[in-house]
């Protein structure tokens, strides 16, 4: 890879860094009790869809690191929680999905990415909320089922169907632009 072209896949990351940042903030819809959806996590598989799963995991921490900093009232724990979460989502759905560049083969990779980021959360909102919530495991545990699963449930679906919209389109764009490889 030539310089430009790393040029190009650098900055093409940050400005995905950028939008996903503003999905986050701006993007904040209530769904359950204190739970919050928004769509970053959109930006961050399409961002690995082009780039990998790598790309994937570095934007899910850059971007959840300046969410820690700014907008979270979550602390580090907050940060740990995004950055599993988002991880979990993406880098599963780009793995399975660049298996076979075809519509299944996304539409697949969604899929299991929206499986594994509910059961880790499950995991870990039972392991970790305590402790950043300042609620007794046992309020944690009482909540697992009622809320923490049925918001994940709808955040991981809602991810699948909004990247499955937008990622063709987006990848289109940012090719047009010269700012993704015709590859991928």
């Amino acid at each position: 890879m030539n310089n430009i072209s790393k040029t190009k896949k650098l900055t093409t990351i940050a400005m995905l860094c950028a939008l996903a940042y503003g999905a986050a903030a701006f993007g904040r819809i209530p769904l359950v009790l204190f739970l919050k959806y928004d769509p970053k996590d959109v930006v961050i598989v399409i961002g690995g869809l082009l780039f990998g799963a790598p790309a994937s995991f570095a934007i899910t921490v850059i971007v959840s690191v300046l969410q820690m900093l700014t907008i979270s009232g979550t602390g580090i724990l907050g940060c740990i929680m995004n950055i599993i979460s988002s991880a979990s989502f993406s880098c599963t759905a780009v793995l399975i999905a660049k298996r076979t560049r075809k519509r299944a083969g996304v539409m697949s990779g969604l899929l299991g990415g929206w499986c594994c980021q509910v059961i880790v959360m499950m995991l870990w909102n039972y392991l970790i909320a305590p402790l950043y919530m300042g609620y007794p495991r046992e309020a944690v545990l009482a909540l697992l089922l009622p809320a923490f699963l049925p918001f994940n449930v709808i955040k991981g679906g809602l991810n699948a169907a909004i990247t499955m919209l937008l990622h063709r389109p987006a990848i289109r764009l940012l090719r047009r632009c010269s700012l993704a490889a015709d590859d991928a």
